[in-house]
């Protein structure tokens, strides 16, 4: 695909506007569309053609590029210009479900075109920088056929024919993300409890420690792939009183800080219904399988008795 092939971007709002922008700086022919017209005004005068229908935008070149609010939104979008997607190729970034990735997809290819689901890992300010990259799902000709386009955004990451896959990659990033910011928030409220605690200071050594611990992220990564394949026993685990013990200290010092430790009494409730189980160590395997809701731990590899074959001297806890 040469970089004359003609796109066209749904949906201007920031996201859009930054996707369309970064096609443009590497002298890609780019036509805009969105409700309100005006957003496209400053592509417009850096060389962008303004389409005044989305039926002009689909029929300007073979390349759709979908932005918008949601999945509701897209269908909207589309469904009137149904009878003109044969041929083309939609890329729909939008973030949305995998099941709504599928339903899009059977949709778009059922017309007579082909699609690509896709997962934007970029704010727009990073788009079409080093730190961006883009998930992609679906046939891998497809994904072929436009990667050299695909690439001026971000980095292509193509992860497979499942087309669901690369929503349910998207959403599983931005829950660790959000997950992340509850935490920083919690521990900043815990922290700045005292008169000469400080959020500034804090923070650096929070984003030291953590650092720190996402490395061995990719080892715990390991040894739930292992479980999974082959039933292997996990090495870095600890033993589950340490970690009630570790959690309950959170617990306790964060209610003492004034600080809601709801979402932490859930994982260490979770904690205590594995020892009752009667589990003496948990991983990185254990975890994962719990929070899966059909996830039996019948059949389980975890250990009931003993002791752990390897442990991981994290006294934080908190991992089950």
């Amino acid at each position: 695909m040469s970089n004359n092939t003609q796109v066209s971007v749904l949906g201007l709002g920031e996201m859009g506007r930054a996707l369309a922008a970064a096609l443009l700086a590497a002298g890609q022919p780019t036509t805009v569309w969105n409700r309100t017209a005006a957003k496209g005004d400053e592509l417009v005068a850096r060389g962008a053609s303004r389409a005044d229908s989305v039926e002009a935008a689909v029929t300007a070149g073979p390349v759709v590029i979908v932005c918008l609010l949601d999945h509701g939104s897209v269908l909207e979008t589309l469904e009137p210009v149904a009878g003109q997607l044969a041929g083309r190729t939609v890329v729909n970034l939008t973030t949305g479900t995998p099941a709504q990735a599928e339903e899009l997809s059977a949709w778009v290819t059922g017309h007579g075109a082909d699609f690509l689901a896709g997962g934007i890992m970029a704010i727009p300010t990073t788009v079409a920088t080093p730190d961006a990259f883009f998930l992609y799902s679906g046939q891998q000709r497809v994904f072929d056929a436009h990667r050299d386009v695909l690439e001026v955004l971000g980095e292509a990451r193509y992860l497979g024919a499942d087309t669901g896959l690369a929503s349910l990659y998207d959403l599983a990033l931005l829950s660790g993300m959000n997950l992340m910011f509850e935490g920083f928030h919690h521990a900043v409220a815990m922290a700045t409890s005292r008169t000469e605690g400080t959020a500034a200071d804090f923070t650096g050594l929070l984003v030291r420690w953590l650092v720190n611990m996402a490395r061995v992220l990719p080892a715990f990564a390991a040894e739930v792939d292992a479980e999974r394949e082959s039933g292997a026993e996990p090495r870095l685990v600890q033993t589950l009183d340490l970690q009630i013990a570790a959690m309950a200290n959170i617990v306790d010092a964060s209610r003492a800080a004034g600080v809601d430790p709801a979402h932490l009494e859930l994982s260490l409730a979770g904690l205590r219904d594995l020892l009752g189980q009667g589990h003496v160590v948990a991983g990185a395997p254990t975890a994962v399988r719990r929070l899966r809701l059909a996830g039996p731990m019948a059949g389980s590899h975890v250990a009931r008795t003993g002791s752990p074959s390897g442990t991981h001297g994290n006294g934080g806890g908190g991992r089950g």
